[in-house]
């Protein structure tokens, strides 16, 4: 049991640890938020169920359960509405400038330009 409250805790430690570089790295708003809601969420579920396991009472597990339901529930309703509200602003999601870039190869031809040497040369 011990073994597997330990586990609970890492998990959801490292969880919220990732949620929190998600949102200083992260480039907008929008995958801010998906890194706040997603990883944290789950990572304090994680962190929950270690509390619940290592203390036997009642009144701990229904707190526990209480208030896993109320993030649940709030913590996507809330970045959805974040969300909704930023774009009915006009904000816009980033993109990234570099992601048509292609790998050099070699003999200085890009894997798209070998491509299409290929197909202009069946037509």
């Amino acid at each position: 049991m011990s073994v597997m409250v330990a586990v609970l805790l890492v998990f959801g430690t490292l969880l919220i640890l990732i949620a929190s570089i998600g949102v200083v790295r992260m480039p907008d708003l929008y995958t801010r938020m998906h890194a706040a809601t997603k990883a944290g969420t789950v990572g304090l579920a994680a962190l929950l169920f270690a509390v619940a396991l290592t203390i036997h009472d009642l009144t701990v597990l229904s707190r526990v359960v209480g208030t896993l339901v109320f993030i649940l529930l709030t913590a996507p309703v809330a970045a959805h509405l974040l969300g909704k509200s930023m774009q009915a602003r006009g904000y816009q999601i980033w993109r990234n400038p570099r992601a048509g870039e292609v790998k050099v190869e070699d003999n200085d031809k890009t894997t798209l330009d070998n491509e299409a040497d290929a197909k202009s040369s069946v037509r």
